[in-house]
């Protein structure tokens, strides 16, 4: 939830004889904006008829399940002539060895760039770019996956390369040692910026720096990795029962359904993936410090444990994060940016996963200078939080700011496909986006009200800081005993500990 300002360059309008007529024009455009804006103060905003949103009917996709147990999502769309599809392979890296960190970063590169025995990744860039065509593989945390764009008169040279990938990758060592080496260099460069700094430092106190969700890549699992491992992988986890196959664009489905029937009705089914059980107990409350020296700034993050997707109270929880750290009319924003000149950046609230809990991260960004005065501000947004319930005011505003943001971020066949192949993996209701509209709609006041003092206790958040401790205002002993987080980059692993705790 960091804010970004972008700004351009705005040429001298003045800069030649042609360009007097457009600075008169944009001149009589300024004076015709200032006028409509001021009209608008005198009557006030809120006197702007507003129309209301739209009924939302999403076009469902058309799901098939194989007689093997691979999913099939089809979804027609045919604004353009183009067709797109993505393979949702489950397994990912919460399930790769903790010896082998990077596993599957490893994988995901290779499986594209080695190519096939066929043709080799280098052949199928050419190919595919000279048709304006894509193949990509990618890598998660509880999944892989493979996905293709073409235009639809290319689909069939497209999609037998597709399959070729998809069932037939070399991962070859070359490609293997230049991925390994990219992944090396980002493991040199961690420590360059300090927002970096805080999100990782974040996720491994709230999930363990043993946990998946909180683990690092480091040199020594990288080199652990070989191709065998990527070969055996595949192998484990590519079976049909483990699919999830979306496809959209502009096609006929009854065609299409026949052609993927065809495709993937031979593929042979595996022992389901049965995917980890990952215990999210969160943090250990208490004041975390990561000293970096070189920076005039620090990042404070208040980390808690949030609440899984499928709880009742999600969708009061959005709405309370909205008010209290959602955007630009949040009170986090109003009162410690805005008012107050205390942050460059601050947002935040309860996080929500599909399959385990979210993070609570309440996160800012403030000069050195302001440090322990930032945090006491954030401090006193809590307590207000808990005990002041939103106004009318707020509520409407915070339900407008997420429904109409709702509707856009759902306006096209690919955005609901997309949506509905998450639901399939992680065996949400189909019908889970519709009911986001209604849901958010009755959230009341006292609903945010009860879901703040319910998920957030200031007693349980560890505090994070990552900055330079020689430049704050106050020590960060005011707020409680304080540990140092050491975030130096290791070159070999650590040795393990004698019986018996000595040496």
């Amino acid at each position: 939830m960091r804010e970004r300002i972008y700004t351009r360059n705005i040429p001298d309008p003045t800069s030649t004889p042609n360009s007097r007529v457009l600075a008169k024009c944009l001149l009589i455009g300024w004076i015709i904006v200032s006028a409509c804006g001021l009209l608008l103060a005198q009557q006030g905003w809120q006197q702007v008829p507003i129309p209301p949103l739209s009924s939302f009917k999403p076009q469902e996709p058309t799901r098939i399940q194989l007689p093997n147990g691979m999913v099939i999502f089809l979804q027609e769309d045919h604004e353009l002539p183009l067709i797109s599809a993505t393979t949702l392979i489950k397994g990912g890296s919460s399930s790769e060895p903790a010896q082998k960190v990077g596993l599957i970063s490893i994988y995901a590169s290779t499986w594209r760039t080695s190519g096939t025995e066929k043709k080799t990744g280098d052949q199928l860039d050419d190919e595919l770019e000279s048709i304006a065509a894509k193949i990509e593989t990618g890598g998660g945390v509880d999944t892989t996956s493979i996905n293709f764009n073409c235009l639809k008169q290319n689909f069939d040279q497209v999609f037998a390369d597709y399959l070729d990938v998809l069932e037939h990758p070399v991962f070859l060592e070359e490609k293997i040692a230049l991925t390994k080496r990219r992944l090396e260099t980002a493991i040199a460069r961690r420590n360059d910026e300090i927002d970096s700094i805080a999100n990782r430092e974040a996720a491994k106190l709230g999930y363990g720096k043993d946990s998946p969700y909180g683990r690092e890549i480091e040199y020594w699992t990288v080199a652990a990795v070989t191709r065998q491992d990527l070969l055996d992988w595949h192998t484990r986890h590519f079976a049909a029962n483990n699919i999830i196959f979306g496809i959209v664009g502009d096609f006929d489905s009854k065609q299409m359904e026949s052609r993927l029937r065809q495709a993937f009705g031979s593929l042979p089914k595996a022992t389901p993936y049965d995917p980890p059980k990952i215990p999210v107990v969160g943090p250990k409350p208490g004041v975390y410090l990561a000293e970096k020296t070189d920076v005039n700034q620090s990042e404070i993050a208040m980390i808690g444990v949030g609440i899984r997707r499928d709880n009742p109270d999600y969708f009061a929880v959005r709405v309370m994060n909205e008010i209290f750290g959602g955007g630009f009319s949040s009170r986090l924003f109003k009162n410690l940016r805005s008012k107050q000149a205390l942050a460059y950046s601050v947002g935040g609230g309860i996080g929500a996963g599909y399959n385990h809990p979210g993070l609570i991260d309440i996160s800012m960004g403030t000069k050195s200078g302001s440090t322990a005065k930032a945090i006491a501000g954030l401090y006193q947004q809590i307590q207000d939080l808990l005990k002041n319930p939103p106004d009318e005011t707020e509520l409407k505003q915070a339900k407008d700011s997420i429904l109409n943001g709702f509707i856009f971020a759902y306006d096209s066949p690919d955005k609901i496909l997309g949506e509905q192949l998450t639901y399939e993996l992680y065996g949400y209701p189909k019908d889970f986006l519709e009911r986001f509209r209604g849901a958010v709609e009755k959230v009341t006041s006292a609903d945010v009200h009860r879901v703040a003092r319910k998920y957030i206790d200031q007693s349980k958040l560890a505090v994070l800081v990552v900055g330079n401790p020689k430049d704050f205002d106050k020590p960060l002993e005011e707020f409680g005993p304080v540990t140092k987080l050491d975030i130096s980059i290791p070159t070999a692993p650590p040795r393990p500990v004698a019986a018996g705790g000595g040496r």
